[in-house]
């Protein structure tokens, strides 16, 4: 066990067994009532194997104790035991990858203010030194206000020094041709197209097919995970170039879990099964109730 996960274990793990051993049935209710409530503090949000249970991925960062897709989210999710996170990249009018999940920067910056001439204020208008301007924590809290929307080439250097491991959305790839070229040379450049990283500390995804089929063609070594819950009797197709289908909590259940897992993707392992807008206290019972791998909170 490594010092992060000890850190959780001492605080958290009489709870998580209570959970682990609750009946099958409480989580299916539990699933179907907590689906878009507010998440808790995650203190609780790491894996456990000896519980058998899912990887646990922080949501654009520790995104409910920090700004989201910022460095202070990555620290946050690195002090509350978390190993993934998962982010949001996109490309600025210079051709520059930034870390952000909505196409405009109105919600999380003070982009309104610093440029009030600019709207609507898409991150694909902005170049990346004028996005460094930007204020991207004050929104949050006045404690986060010298945050800043990081470059993916920061954002990964910091993931290096937490010792994380990154789940990386590419975000509105029709927005931006050619963006997943971009992509693979800033992992190649920061390291993360080693072997090491490869097999364990990356998987690379996106709602778009296309996006995610272009991705495992220029580096078929990486795992990619399609976001989305497509038809079963398309799932075989999808398997030739992704490892994951990571689909929202609410449009499935466990019997199209057992579809996905019946299959093995690009890589040879079972495809895997990634949930996202998991309820954070319950995470762990809603994983085991629809067989899920992996859950994104």
């Amino acid at each position: 066990m490594n010092q992060r996960s000890f850190r959780v274990v001492a605080a958290t793990g009489c709870a998580l067994l209570l959970a682990a051993l609750a009946p099958v049935s409480t989580a299916m209710a539990n699933a179907s009532s907590t689906v878009g409530r507010v998440a808790a503090p995650l203190a609780d949000a790491v894996r456990f194997p000896w519980f058998g249970g899912p990887v646990v991925v922080a949501h654009r960062g520790a995104s409910q104790v920090a700004p989201e897709n910022t460095l202070a989210a990555v620290d946050a999710a690195e002090r509350q035991g978390f190993e993934w996170v998962e982010n949001d990249v996109q490309r600025t009018r210079d051709g520059q990858l930034v870390v952000m999940h909505d196409a405009t920067l109105a919600r999380t910056t003070n982009v309104e203010q610093l440029y009030p001439d600019r709207s609507p204020w898409r991150v694909r208008d902005f170049t990346a030194a004028e996005i460094a301007r930007l204020d991207a924590g004050s929104w949050y809290g006045k404690r986060f206000a010298r945050e800043r929307v990081p470059t993916l080439k920061e954002f990964l250097r910091r993931m290096e020094d937490r010792d994380l491991r990154l789940l990386l959305e590419i975000k509105n790839p029709q927005q931006y041709p050619g963006i997943e070229s971009r992509i693979v040379r800033e992992l190649a450049g920061a390291g993360w197209l080693d072997r090491s990283h490869v097999r364990r500390r990356l998987v690379v995804q996106s709602f778009s097919a296309n996006s995610v089929r272009t991705v495992h063609n220029l580096v078929p070594q990486v795992r990619t995970g399609f976001l989305g819950n497509p038809p079963v009797n398309s799932l075989a197709s999808y398997a030739r170039y992704v490892d994951q289908i990571n689909p929202q909590l609410s449009k499935v259940n466990a019997q199209y879990v057992s579809a996905v897992h019946r299959l093995h993707g690009a890589h040879g392992d079972r495809l895997e099964v990634f949930a996202w807008d998991v309820p954070p206290r319950n995470y762990h019972r809603i994983a085991a109730a629809y067989g899920l791998d992996g859950v994104i909170v």
